[in-house]
């Protein structure tokens, strides 16, 4: 059977109906599920392992049964390692129906029908009884509920209800407990993806600064928790303000309360700076004793032997409401407040204790200037990264004339005010914060066009013809970097009200690509075959049948400064749009070959764009340096790279015996602005 589905074409710009297969959101979960990521995790593993088997023990030396209550199975592993350790019957709930049918048929393939039954259910609709799910409630509680954040995936009130419903009191948990730590740091390039800085510009009458307004200054941002790899900032991006303190513990043994709360720690700064990012991390301890951790603590915190790489669980950066002097040695209380599913920060000087407390406030931080909500965190970097604004000011000075009129297509752009400081007689943009313009006195100065471009009219311009037409190009809605070739669609659309010589900026762009070899972000897309000695053979072949249906066939968005690689082909450039003319009827396609020149394994393809804002003038979303002889890649940190996973791997040892080369075929559709590529080694 076929579906239809409305999308916006994030290329194109058009509103589409395509014809899916009414297993195709299905397919979309699996192939960019985590689970392999999960699979690949030797130290959770590991230590899930040995917490279930102590924990079993501990309940057999008793002299009762082992009854396992396993939430969130996913592929049955807990419940088998479970059944392995001797437990007498395992409970295995799975909420999602395709998954719950591949751990039917993996504890089959393993033996385990007769110890463990899958349960197709949400844990909240489980029952207990001679007639439930469930004929008793179990004495082991084991779950794998966590996200990043810890509770983001509703970990507490699914442990809440199972404190009350399903398990026996003073049950065994596996993990036992979960404990938060936190440190504050200052951090101007952190801080830079929450605030927008002030930009200097050297116009003809003297220098003039951009400013946000207050609305921004003082908005806490949204609550949603940023994830990253921190194990790849550099320390030098960041300087530390206190030590690492635990922010509070849950023990998953006895009842959970998920309703919210604050927590609160007192610091004692090591160093006098402006607090700004709180960096928060989690650990669990599978036993009561604490003898089997697994951490997410970062590099400077742990030692690097015990450094397990992981992309389903991260670090945490939060970003305080404000910016705090602190002085060293000087005492500040820092409260954790919390809701069932997120957590959020404030800081405070040591005041009276009671005074403090009437000061928590539980309720979730909310966006109030717009700003954080049409700007992701990456975007609040871009517009602060001082050199890329400078590299637009040159080319803009280079293009603008007093009796130009100008036009900007980009999302939340500081192009428009940029132009009209450097000199353009009038500007116009289509959708932006009017409270920004306002802010820096321009409201009357730019023009804001509410209308599609496709909708503009000679009136939105006051009948005068656009000279130079401007675009970044960005646009809120792109995920793969040739989603923002909307400038050129939207260009093609404005096409009769440009004067016939007019100037565009970026002239063009292009498409690069480069074959990589990743350190660790393979294993997302790699099988796994056995884990910790159990066939999960089945879910590699689920994962499998679901990229085959179309994301085997497609490049995925991802931040390659957090993914180390390196360069196992020259960078090289493969198509080119030229955007002084209007988007072409045909389509626009290569192919050729890219030569191997270093040895390793060939995981993938690297695309990204660059655009040439002027003849000599040109920035790039992807590639800034291969930076030494080995192949090692510095990535533009504000934009994510195309990755496009080879199906198979190909490992040359030595440079002889390199596929000398891979062939590709690149293929832009006018028509619909999608590329399809397909690559052969």
């Amino acid at each position: 059977m076929k579906t239809f589905c409305g999308r916006a074409n994030p290329t194109t710009g058009a509103m589409e109906w395509l014809e899916e297969d009414e297993n195709y959101d299905y397919h979309q979960e699996i192939a960019r599920s985590r689970y392999a990521d999960m699979l690949h995790d030797k130290d959770r593993n590991v230590k899930y392992y040995q917490g279930i088997r102590a924990a079993v023990s501990r309940v057999k030396e008793r002299g009762e049964k082992a009854i396992v209550l396993d939430i969130g199975t996913g592929t049955g592993l807990l419940s088998m390692m479970a059944a392995s350790a001797g437990a007498d019957f395992c409970y295995a709930v799975e909420v999602f129906k395709p998954m719950a049918n591949a751990a039917v048929k993996i504890v089959e393939k393993n033996g385990f029908c007769g110890k463990i039954k899958v349960i197709n259910k949400h844990s909240t609709e489980v029952t207990v009884g001679p007639d439930g799910d469930m004929q008793c409630r179990a004495n082991i509680l084991v779950t794998e509920l966590f996200d990043t954040e810890l509770i983001g995936e509703g970990a507490l009130p699914t442990y809440e209800h199972a404190h009350k419903y399903l398990v026996q009191e003073g049950c065994e948990a596996v993990p036992h407990r979960a404990t938060v730590y936190v440190q504050l740091v200052e951090s101007k390039r952190m801080w830079s993806w929450n605030k927008l800085f002030p930009v200097h510009v050297e116009a003809e009458d003297g220098e003039k600064i951009i400013v946000s307004p207050s609305e921004m200054e003082n908005c806490p941002g949204v609550p949603s928790v940023c994830d990253i790899q921190l194990n790849q900032m550099p320390s030098s991006d960041f300087t530390i303000l206190s030590d690492v303190v635990t922010m509070f513990s849950v023990d998953f043994s006895k009842p959970v309360r998920s309703a919210s709360t604050y927590y609160r720690a007192q610091l004692e700064p090591v160093k006098s700076g402006k607090a700004q990012i709180v960096l928060s991390w989690w650990d669990i301890d599978m036993d009561p004793s604490g003898m089997i951790n697994c951490t997410m603590a970062p590099y400077w915190v742990k030692s690097t032997s015990a450094f397990q790489w992981r992309d389903h669980w991260m670090q945490c950066v939060y970003f305080l409401p404000n910016e705090e002097p602190v002085l060293q040695g000087e005492k500040v209380y820092l409260t954790a407040c919390r809701d069932e599913y997120s957590l959020w920060y404030k800081l405070q000087k040591a005041r009276g204790e009671e005074e403090n407390k009437a000061d928590v406030r539980v309720e979730s931080p909310v966006c109030r200037c717009q700003a954080h909500l049409l700007w992701n965190r990456p975007r609040f970097g871009e517009l602060n990264d001082q050199n890329r604004t400078r590299q637009y000011i040159e080319s803009l000075m280079k293009v603008l004339k007093t009796d130009s009129v100008c036009l900007c297509i980009s999302d939340g752009s500081l192009l428009p005010v940029l132009a009209h400081y450097l000199g353009a007689k009038q500007v116009h943009c289509f959708f932006f914060f009017f409270k920004f313009f306002k802010a820096n006195h321009l409201e009357d100065k730019i023009k804001i066009i509410e209308a599609r471009p496709e909708l503009l009219t000679s009136s939105h311009l006051e009948d005068k013809k656009v000279s130079v037409l401007v675009g970044e190009p960005f646009f809120t809605t792109s995920l793969l970097p040739w989603h923002n070739l909307y400038f050129w669609y939207a260009r093609t659309a404005v096409t009769s009200h440009l004067t016939n010589n007019v100037t565009v900026l970026p002239q063009s762009a292009s498409l690069h690509m480069m074959i990589v070899e990743f350190q660790d972000l393979w294993r997302i897309r790699s099988p796994c075959g056995t884990c910790e000695g159990f066939d999960v053979q089945t879910m590699d072949d689920m994962i499998k049948n679901s990229l085959n249906f179309r994301e085997s066939k497609e490049a995925e968005p991802h931040p390659l400064w957090e993914y180390p690689c390196k360069s196992l082909s020259d960078p090289q450039e493969v198509l080119t749009f030229d955007f002084r003319k209007t988007v072409p009827q045909q389509c626009l396609s290569t192919e050729g070959s890219v030569n191997l020149s270093r040895k390793g394994k060939s995981h993938g393809a690297v695309l990204w764009m660059e655009y040439h804002l002027t003849a000599d003038i040109s920035v790039s979303t992807g590639l800034i340096q291969i930076s030494n002889e080995k192949g090692n890649c510095e990535w533009n940190p504000h934009c994510k790279q195309a990755v496009y996973f080879f199906s198979s791997v190909i490992e040359s040892e030595t440079l002889s015996d390199l596929p000398s080369a891979v062939t590709y075929a690149i293929n832009f559709n006018t028509k619909t602005g999608e590329i399809a590529m397909d690559f052969q080694l």
